[in-house]
């Protein structure tokens, strides 16, 4: 394509890649956004769901844990439900990323801009 222009070919295949990369990339940062997760606590009485990208988009509670004795606990399945999903998140999102990176060519443990 290039022949003949010494370096500057290199140069197009690199741009070529990088322009390829951020592409991907950007389409991952839309595919995160469909992907969710669910963490939960309490054996499942507390369950959040989270996109990959880590936006809390629903909270389910067993109504069997509503006693006014037990605000503090409920309070703390929340919490922890939130945690667990929030961790399920970021890890769904490296195994995403490090499915892009490999499928690049570039090392799978590769951090990115994310």
């Amino acid at each position: 394509m290039l022949k003949g222009m010494g370096g500057f070919g290199d140069m197009a295949k690199m741009m070529k890649a990088a322009q390829e990369m951020q592409g991907k990339m950007a389409q991952l940062q839309e595919d995160l956004t469909g992907i969710t997760v669910t963490g939960e606590s309490g054996a499942g009485l507390v369950r959040a769901t989270a996109t990959a990208k880590g936006e809390l988009t629903a909270l389910d509670i067993d109504p069997s844990i509503f006693n006014a004795e037990d605000k503090e606990v409920v309070e703390d399945l929340i919490l922890a439900a939130i945690k667990d999903a929030q961790s399920r998140a970021e890890v769904r999102a490296r195994e995403e990323m490090s499915k892009l990176t490999q499928s690049m060519g570039l090392p799978a443990d590769m951090k990115l801009p994310f």
